[in-house]
């Protein structure tokens, strides 16, 4: 499978996941149905695929909604030149060892 092959299916899977979800399961029964001999799995499977492809097609017509443009909430203050907090640094005294 080539990568761009690749990358596509999985964009497509990340944009829409229920009706992609709902298309490879329809696919899986047609095809278990298709090689078992079982031609009411294969009916369903393929009723299913056919659903998830209209569901997809009437997402896809649909206006995507732009979310409401606010300000960004900041948390945390915005990093200042001077820090509050002193800087911690390691002494550079050896601790005096009191067994030897």
């Amino acid at each position: 499978m080539s990568r761009s092959w690749r990358r596509l299916l999985k964009s497509t899977y990340r944009r829409e996941p229920i009706s992609s979800f709902i298309l490879t399961v329809g696919l899986v029964d047609a095809v278990i149905g298709g090689v078992g001999d079982r031609w009411s799995l294969m009916t369903v499977g393929i009723g299913v695929v056919g659903v998830a492809i209209a569901l997809r097609v009437l997402k896809s017509r649909q206006r995507p909604q732009e979310p409401p443009t606010r300000a960004p909430i900041h948390y945390l203050p915005a990093r200042t030149s001077s820090p509050t907090l002193p800087m911690l640094t390691m002494s550079r005294k050896r601790p005096s060892n009191p067994s030897s």
